[in-house]
């Protein structure tokens, strides 16, 4: 990837192209996912993006179906908007994250885990949605020791936007403030919510790729309209993001260096070559990520 000229870039960036969520249910698990799509494959280090709900269970439910299974090679960014998600890992990390919380997983060189809803959600029910990201690990980080980080909403900086709305600051910098995620690749993460008439100039540095995604609500990026429940993909030319809302909107919005390497994926395994999946598997059966009870 060629080096680009800040100065030749200073500019707002634009659309190339929108990508809606497919429909994708799993049981009776509402699911629309972006990433990967018919036109766009990987947005170079972004993976993966399941939009789960909205939804409203009913008391007695089934709860969420991810019980133990395993990850090599990458990371999960997990966003609670509505409900909670409990989750157990092959590494002894438990916890039970709540609407407006985020976890972040690096599975690194293997891990199994399990996320669930609580015996609560289980029993009474109630709203619930759930988003999760997979971030692509280079090819020297992916056999990383496992590490989990679970934050609930007060543990995530909430910046006020001077045009209106908030930044919730999971990972990296901004405006003098730092994330509680120390991300491996120097990924920036943040959850925006928008007040009608807002408007903002969120800065994006040349060269790194934007993860934007409208999970609801009316917005104008750089003057063009979006869709609710479409990932937006930006040119990597311009140094930021113009969005203004005509509604109330929530989006996840986040950049990060590109990777620029081979991506062989098979299920929940994310290498370099097949001959790395291959062992995935073999370490995978034979128990070398640990286990994890059902």
């Amino acid at each position: 990837m060629s080096v680009l000229d800040p100065a030749s870039t200073a500019r707002p960036r634009r659309i190339v192209a929108q990508h809606p969520a497919i429909r994708d249910d799993i049981g009776d698990l509402t699911t629309r996912r972006p990433l990967p799509g018919p036109r766009l494959s990987q947005l170079d280090p972004f993976l993966f993006l399941n939009h789960h709900g909205p939804q409203v269970y009913p008391p007695n439910n089934h709860g969420l179906p991810f019980g133990p299974h395993p990850h090599r090679g990458f990371e999960t960014v997990t966003f609670i908007l509505e409900g909670s998600l409990a989750h157990a890992d092959s590494a002894d990390h438990q916890s039970v994250i709540h609407a407006g919380g985020v976890q972040w997983m690096t599975a690194g060189s293997g891990i199994v885990h399990a996320e669930i809803s609580p015996p609560e959600f289980l029993r009474d029910g109630g709203p619930l949605e759930i988003l999760q990201l997979w971030i692509n690990l280079p090819a020297r980080l992916k056999m990383s020791e496992p590490r989990y980080t679970g934050l609930q909403q007060a543990s995530i900086p909430t910046i006020a936007l001077a045009g209106g709305g908030e930044l919730n600051l999971i990972a990296g910098e901004f405006e003098g403030q730092r994330g509680p995620v120390e991300s491996l690749t120097d990924v920036f993460m943040s959850t925006l919510t928008l007040t009608a008439g807002a408007s903002h100039t969120l800065p994006a540095p040349a060269g790194r790729q934007v993860f934007l995604y409208l999970i609801d609500g009316e917005v104008s990026v750089g003057g063009d309209d979006v869709k609710a429940q479409h990932l937006i993909e930006l040119e990597m030319q311009g140094d930021s993001v113009e969005l203004t809302a005509t509604t109330g909107a929530r989006l996840i919005f986040g950049h990060a260096p590109v990777i620029d390497e081979p991506v062989v994926s098979h299920g929940p395994f994310v290498m370099n070559t097949r001959e790395e999946i291959v062992a995935a598997i073999d370490d995978y059966q034979a128990g070398r990520f640990g286990g994890l009870a059902q």
